[in-house]
């Protein structure tokens, strides 16, 4: 998951003191020890599907009814595998329900050796984070599928959902054969934060990229022939800090981010910059206010660009490139994922709490292409950062909402 604040109410005051779990699972716990040592940088969850593949096959499901999809074929990244489905059919008639996990992890994440201490779980190689976000999820859903091929649970129609590159953009969310998914009614998510958490509502974001170009000239023969593409982009940058689009964004009582994460360019000092690459980012709830904050990104480097000349008067120059990274969405209080999500916390003896995401989540696309999703927490806590770590008692509460949702009259 895309790391932000959230924002959250409690639907009513949570206990004192959380209940125990009334099992410990050891083997979920195995399960989620070995996902998160398997390398999974987004387009490279081939050994993560694998892995996944290889327990639905022990527990004896179909695997003619385990299917990857042609998500890198549509991928901006490309990828070495798609979306990995898994449809079960239901016991009795009752309307479709799935689940989703995305299988990637950041590349900080590669090389994890994850390692008990306690109730956490942490990266034993300290230059690395743990991959909890998001094999937890993964874990979680897979550890609900086991246990319902392993019993012989009754269930309604599932159809589980394993999703490709997320921490990019949401590609395999985006892109994803939706006709695998069996036309799901109800959609659950599992992403980071604490077990009792529905995330039900997100930001939308737009990423940028800003070339710009100057022209190159010796810079201390003659420095005054040159255009300093470092100039243009300072003064870009500054203007907008000062007129406060960058950072957190508050204006007219909506609010919104920015950032300018990357820049590239330049080859030696004694040479005037004539070229640099930047990317950036803006995200907002209100989409008219998220157009806003873009459109005064694109203001401030045209405004930049035209200002500073070369003693011929010549001028920079930028070429804007935005693209919509997803689109903000907000359940609606009585929407069935919300209600049934929230009968499933409270089966398990905890009290939901919702939240809203400045963050992007794989629900953003589903919502969006019509599968209204609720996001549920696995216990993942600084994620994307060395000390990422997963919270044991969270992580088995998930897994015990999972098989609620899934098999609804299982002692969960």
């Amino acid at each position: 998951m895309t790391p932000a604040k959230t924002s959250a109410s409690r639907t009513k005051k949570p206990a004192a003191k959380k209940p125990s779990p009334s099992r410990t699972d050891d083997s979920t716990l195995d399960l989620v020890m070995r996902l998160m040592a398997v390398p999974g940088r987004s387009g490279e969850e081939s050994q993560v599907a694998a892995l996944i593949q290889d327990e639905l096959r022990r527990a004896g499901a179909d695997m003619s009814q385990v299917r990857t999809d042609d998500t890198p074929k549509r991928s901006p990244l490309g990828g070495e595998i798609g979306n990995l489905t898994f449809q079960l059919p239901g016991t009795a008639k009752a309307p479709r329900r799935l689940l989703v996990a995305h299988m990637d992890a950041v590349p900080l994440c590669v090389g994890s050796r994850p390692v008990r201490k306690g109730k956490l779980v942490q990266s034993a190689d300290k230059s690395t984070g743990l991959a909890a976000d998001n094999r937890a999820g993964c874990a979680a859903i897979l550890s609900a599928a086991l246990a319902i091929l392993k019993h012989k649970l009754p269930h309604p129609p599932l159809t589980f959902l394993w999703c490709v590159q997320e921490e990019v953009g949401l590609f395999g969310a985006r892109h994803g054969d939706l006709s695998l998914l069996g036309k799901p009614k109800l959609a659950f998510n599992w992403d980071g934060g604490p077990a009792e958490k529905l995330t039900i509502g997100a930001t939308g974001a737009f990423r940028m990229k800003i070339n710009v170009e100057g022209l190159a000239s010796h810079a201390g023969g003659a420095p005054e022939k040159g255009i300093s593409a470092v100039t243009i982009a300072a003064l870009a940058i500054a203007d907008l800090q000062n007129a406060g689009w960058l950072g957190l964004i508050e204006k007219d009582g909506i609010r919104g981010t920015s950032n300018v994460g990357v820049v590239t360019g330049g080859a030696a000092t004694n040479v005037v910059t004539d070229y640099l690459e930047l990317r950036a980012e803006c995200r907002a709830h209100d989409a008219k206010f998220r157009k806003r904050i873009l459109d005064a990104f694109r203001a401030a480097f045209e405004k930049a660009a035209a200002s500073v000349t070369n003693h011929e008067g010549v001028a920079g120059k930028i070429k804007f490139e935005s693209r919509q990274d997803y689109e903000s969405f907000a359940l609606r209080s009585d929407e069935p994922c919300v209600v049934e999500a929230e009968r499933a916390v409270r089966a398990v003896g905890l009290n939901p709490v919702r939240a809203i995401s400045n963050g992007g989540l794989d629900a953003n696309w589903l919502s969006a292409r019509g599968i209204p999703t609720v996001t549920l927490g696995c216990g993942q806590q600084n994620v994307h950062t060395t000390s990422e770590r997963l919270d044991i008692p969270a992580f088995e509460y998930a897994c015990r909402i999972a098989l609620k949702l899934t098999a609804p009259d299982a002692d969960a």
